[in-house]
């Protein structure tokens, strides 16, 4: 993921320690699913559930967000990200969360499209944060 994100702020031995803490910390609301091939993780996808404010026909109410599907760059073009999407969809369902949304790249509008993200005019956000620098 460097290739997008640039040099890390940290070594990896610092990064893997704190994102391990982050991911036990966070397991209730955030899903990972890889993608293994000959032993080597290929992809991976992660999916963050919200639960929504409850009205009065639907009481339980959880959305989703796809925060991340990541392939290695040798293996794109070759279906493995389709499939991971494939994959958090089919969790989506089981799950029975209302709508999925994702921040997507450029490069990866299409690929979204293909598994039936569409636009919508009613979905709006407003950056706040600095975030990343990428």
């Amino acid at each position: 993921m460097q290739e997008l994100y640039g040099t890390p702020d940290s070594t990896l031995d610092e990064f893997v320690s704190r994102f391990l803490a982050w991911a036990r910390e966070t397991e209730s609301s955030h899903r990972c699913m890889v993608m293994v091939r000959d032993g080597l993780v290929i992809g991976m996808s992660w999916l963050a559930i919200t639960q929504r404010v409850p009205h009065p026909s639907a009481f339980e109410r959880i959305s989703g967000d796809v925060q991340c599907v990541y392939v290695v760059p040798d293996e794109r073009d070759r279906g493995p990200g389709g499939k991971l999407i494939e994959a958090v969809l089919a969790w989506a369902r089981d799950l029975g969360l209302e709508r999925v949304t994702v921040h997507s790249s450029d490069w990866a509008v299409s690929a979204y499209s293909r598994h039936g993200f569409e636009v919508s005019p009613r979905l709006l956000q407003v950056e706040v944060g600095q975030g990343y620098a990428g």
